[in-house]
């Protein structure tokens, strides 16, 4: 496997050329005290340091020799105690934390391009990191003073861990099934029983406590989702002086062998009466989770996108090294025996597909993330509009760049032969490692149910106005030459979208079954032509820009290469997900 290498350069271009991050911060108050742009490149060029020279050295060791399970307890593989320290004492636990409580209070946009370095250099790593940053979101909006004072300091600071308790054997998607229960005692706390699975981070040995925060029901509330709380359950109790005290009843009962992410804990969760804190108000706990929840989904989302830029790295090298025939137009290389692997126009089809679906997706993850801090941050229409448009891009963003990450995996092993089928060269466990992305934190088929039918058609279509709005807009503003041919296939595919999503809005009065049928292609239509968005905007600037020549003119050609080459696979999405729930339902059960 090739040493992995942060795509900084790239990263910088993102923030400061084409999204303007730095004048962003410095229109939003709060965010202008913490950051400006020299503090962002320093911190960008830390995590890099990390990411390459601490954690993607575990990778592959990591996914050799796995977590061990003996006794309840969970031992992390070799050199992950002692780079998680070092990850700790750096800081990097707390870049997005609330500053009232030790953290930094970095916006999205920063910690979002940490995460994409700690997914490339190791995903079964990042995990242990970013559930508590995610867990640490949860707890600062919506836990108690008490809770978040006692808490929150130990998580941002690396000491404690943390992890989210949902799913049980017999509630996944369903959570309202869940039969977890929460018995209210006089001082306030309540006894929490039941057995989670599936917990990633659920144990280890990297923290000295592990914060659950776990899904539960009082014994009288409400049937299904309605009736849902949500308790913080440490593994070990806490002192009144912030030492820590005695086990709480919470075990480790055994965990999953998983096809990928070996050096990630994932385990089933008994807690017996173990002794937890309500987050939030009672019956209100699907709220306080997603807020967890949504964080975690754009992250996974970036977990696709920065297994995709490592199989590329990899592809990359090995098709400039490795030699095999020679190009369909004569010899490229007469001294050698034969050509590289560069010459053959699949072998580039793959690499380039790699290449502008990695870019895309990043600055596509910008733009959200950006969205996300202006709605965070922001005030009156300008908060409103972020927040319509995060609604609409959490559901993209987890479920399309997932989807793309696993066809970059298996792209880059493909460039590999037969060597990427084999484990000395490392490319398989990035298709191994990918693969759950498009599994956990709902399903991709979930996510591109939340977009079409709760946020499209929940909205009936306004949602979708508010993107619409700003493509059409920026398409009319750009009126040079140079730019129509990335705005003219711009502007028809915001149409088709357009078109598309008012088709199936009414066909979804006559049968709501027509939303289900076509939501994975709706999810892959609107994706792409995001990305188209995004796109066009980097070659706006690389097509102005007069500095570092390779660099813009590589952006500039693999813009040309989306749009003619990626692009267009919206015609047969659009084409397939018109085509009606006959082609679905027509077909009897005991036809299968």
């Amino acid at each position: 496997m090739a040493d992995y290498q942060v795509p900084l350069k790239d990263m910088n271009f993102l923030l400061f050329d084409v999204f303007n991050a730095d004048k962003l911060w410095q229109s939003l108050p709060t965010l202008a005290e913490r950051v400006d742009r020299d503090t962002a490149e320093a911190i960008l060029q830390g995590c890099a340091k990390i990411a390459e020279q601490e954690i993607a050295p575990l990778s592959r060791n990591g996914d050799e020799t796995g977590v061990t399970f003996n006794a309840g307890s969970v031992t992390t593989a070799p050199g992950y105690k002692a780079a998680f320290k070092t990850y700790a004492e750096g800081g990097w636990s707390s870049l997005g934390g609330d500053p009232d409580f030790g953290g930094m209070g970095m916006p999205k946009v920063i910690t979002a391009f940490h995460e994409e370095m700690l997914c490339s250099a190791d995903i079964s790593f990042s995990l242990y990191p970013g559930l508590t940053a995610g867990a640490g979101l949860s707890l600062a909006k919506h836990g108690s003073e008490a809770l978040k004072n006692r808490y929150l300091t130990r998580m941002y600071a690396g000491d404690w861990s943390a992890s989210m308790c949902l799913t049980e054997a017999h509630a996944g998607t369903d959570l309202g099934m869940i039969r977890t229960k929460a018995v209210p005692q006089a001082d306030d706390s309540y006894l929490v029983s039941g057995t989670k699975i599936f917990i990633t981070a659920g144990e280890h040995d990297l923290t000295e406590n592990i914060v659950h925060l776990v899904l539960a029901k009082l014994p009288d509330a409400p049937e299904g989702p309605r009736g849902i709380s949500l308790f913080l359950v440490p593994k070990f109790h806490v002192n009144d002086d912030e030492t820590i005290g005695e086990q709480n009843n919470v075990s480790c009962g055994s965990i999953e062998h998983k096809m990928g992410i070996h050096a990630s804990a994932t385990c089933v969760m008994n807690f017996d009466g173990a002794k937890g804190y309500l987050v939030g108000e009672l019956n209100k706990g699907l709220a306080c989770m997603f807020t967890m929840m949504n964080f975690e989904r754009i992250g996974v989302g970036i977990q696709g996108l920065g297994a995709a830029e490592r199989s590329y790295q990899n592809a990359l090298e090995y098709a400039k090294d490795r030699i095999q025939g020679r190009s369909l137009s004569g010899v490229k290389s007469p001294d050698a025996q034969a050509d590289s692997l560069l010459v053959h126009g699949d072998v580039r089809r793959m690499l380039l597909n790699m290449k502008a679906l990695n870019e895309g997706s990043r600055a596509l993850s910008t733009y959200t993330a950006m969205q996300l801090d202006i709605a965070t941050y922001g005030t009156g229409e300008a908060q409103a509009k972020a927040d319509q448009l995060v609604a609409l891009m959490t559901p993209i963003a987890k479920a399309f760049f997932t989807d793309l990450g696993f066809e970059s995996t298996v792209a880059g092993q493909q460039v590999f032969g037969g060597h990427g089928y084999v484990r000395e060269w490392g490319q398989e466990q990035l298709v191994r490692d990918t693969r759950i992305s498009q599994i956990y934190e709902g399903t991709n088929g979930i996510q591109a149910m939340d977009l079409l039918a709760r946020k499209v058609a929940g909205s009936k279509g306004k949602l979708v106005l508010v993107f619409l709005e700003e493509v059409r807009d920026y398409i009319a503003q750009c009126n040079s030459e140079a730019m129509q041919e990335f705005t003219q296939p711009l502007a028809s595919a915001t149409d088709e979208l357009a078109n598309l999503t008012e088709h199936l809005l009414t066909a979804a009065q006559a049968s709501p079954e027509e939303l289900g049928c076509a939501a994975n292609d709706y999810l892959h239509v609107f994706g792409y032509t995001a990305m188209a968005y995004v796109w066009a905007k980097m070659a706006e600037v690389s097509l102005a820009a007069t500095d570092d020549k390779n660099f813009h003119e590589s952006k500039i050609r693999t813009a040309r290469y989306y749009f003619s080459r990626l692009l267009p696979r919206c015609q047969s999405l659009i084409t397939s997900a018109k085509s009606g729930q006959s082609a679905l339902f027509d077909i009897d059960e005991s036809l299968f």
